[in-house]
């Protein structure tokens, strides 16, 4: 099936670039493009184990057996997908879900280099990795199945711009899986899964390396994000036809060698549209609907990765750290519906985000950067983020913990 284009997105820039800046930005670029034969779009992240300006080591945690819970999963549990390993680890997130006393409880395999997660009501994980998805029964901590890909992605590797599974999301009625699959070097595709069967239905082309996926609220649309195409696919549900819509508030000059490109999308449930930071200067919002992008004020002033909706509303960004010398370090930005935005600083290197059900608590994956990564979760009270004396507690837990989903 061919990918139709579609409107041409209209940009409305509100936060302009300095001239610093965009001459760090072009010099950055200019860099990988230079060295860019493999395709990759951004530095490969330091396998040291220690974040860039660390002394620290990043040590992988294991679950302490004393610790591993008998029977069901407790409500609340945190889940993390292993990108540094092939496994999902368990972690109970301490008291309260503060951090304070938790740790990794238990890990179950589920495959090489896991990247998304995604956690039905009936208590079924689905994890993207390099070679299929998996499906972990979270409750009984057991790998279900894993299911190939119908697409090929070449060999099965570990890297980070390895072929296979990235973004993955749920239908609203729990029928569908559907995944990004990233094929190295080409287009990628989202391929349908039926849940209660457990195998492929249908498969549909999307841009190159999809980083995110997510679904319209009334199940009718899936968005695959497309990092590297500067893109986002519209793929009908039932047909499975394309659409695609640019989302470059910077531009597409870069080429692959750019690194303001779109990663990780949240759909807005009031309105249905995507909403997409970038840069912490930018958010990007996405009609689907029209292919309109316009664009809102950000402050962080930091790239950025992976982004979260609390219940009422409220947006969560992760900035990963600088790319350029007038930039700021990692953080969370914490975006109320009216546009007013809190910045919580963290320490070293972030990737993802996801948040309690009552909202109240954020959780922060170390994931992986170009300066480096470390192997836990940092958690935010975002009630206290007012109290001068509050600080986000580091929980150590995972290998490269990637995607977060709270149980």
């Amino acid at each position: 099936m061919t990918a139709k284009r579609g409107p041409r997105a209209r940009r409305t820039a509100t936060a302009p670039v300095t001239r610093a800046r965009r001459i760090t930005l072009a010099l950055v670029a200019a860099a990988l493009l230079a060295g860019c034969a493999t395709g990759t779009t951004e530095a490969a992240p330091d396998t040291s184990g220690t974040p860039a300006g660390s002394a620290a080591p990043s040590t992988v945690r294991t679950p302490d057996p004393s610790r591993t819970p008998t029977g069901r999963t407790a409500d609340g549990t945190l889940l993390v997908a292993d990108f540094g390993s092939d496994t999902v680890t368990f972690v109970d997130p301490g008291r309260d879900g503060s951090g304070e006393g938790g740790a990794p409880i238990a890990s179950v395999e589920v495959g090489t280099a896991p990247y998304g997660l995604v956690v039905g009501e009936d208590g079924r994980a689905w994890v993207a990795t390099a070679e299929g998805v998996a499906v972990v029964d979270t409750r009984r901590r057991t790998r279900l199945a894993l299911i190939p890909y119908e697409t090929e992605t070449g060999p099965v590797t570990a890297g980070e711009y390895r072929g296979g599974g990235m973004g993955i999301a749920l239908a609203p009625g729990g029928e569908h899986v559907y995944v990004g699959v990233n094929v190295p070097d080409g287009n990628g595709t989202v391929e349908v899964i039926d849940t209660e069967a457990g195998e492929v239905t249908g498969t549909a082309p999307v841009g190159r390396r999809p980083f995110d996926v997510d679904v319209s609220p009334d199940g009718r649309e899936v968005y695959a994000t497309d990092h590297d195409s500067f893109d986002v696919t519209a793929v009908d549900a039932d047909t499975l036809r394309t659409r695609r819509m640019e989302v470059a508030p910077y531009g597409t000059e870069g080429g692959l060698g750019s690194w303001l490109k779109p990663h990780y999308a949240v759909v807005r449930p009031a309105d249905g549209k995507l909403l997409l930071p970038f840069e912490g200067e930018r958010l990007a919002v996405l009609d689907p609907r029209t292919g309109e992008v316009t664009v809102e004020r950000m402050t962080a002033n930091t790239h950025q990765h992976g982004a979260a909706l609390t219940p009422d509303g409220t947006l969560l960004v992760v900035g990963t750290g600088p790319i350029g010398s007038d930039d700021e370090g990692p953080s969370l930005t914490v975006r109320t519906p009216d546009g007013k935005e809190r910045v919580v600083p963290l320490k070293g290197p972030h990737e993802d985000v996801a948040v309690s059900k009552d909202g109240r608590t954020a959780y922060v994956t170390g994931g992986f950067t170009r300066d480096g990564y470390w192997n836990g979760i940092t958690v935010v009270d975002l009630d206290g983020m007012e109290d001068p004396e509050s600080e986000p507690v580091r929980l150590t837990a995972g290998n490269r913990p990637l995607g977060i989903a709270v149980l």
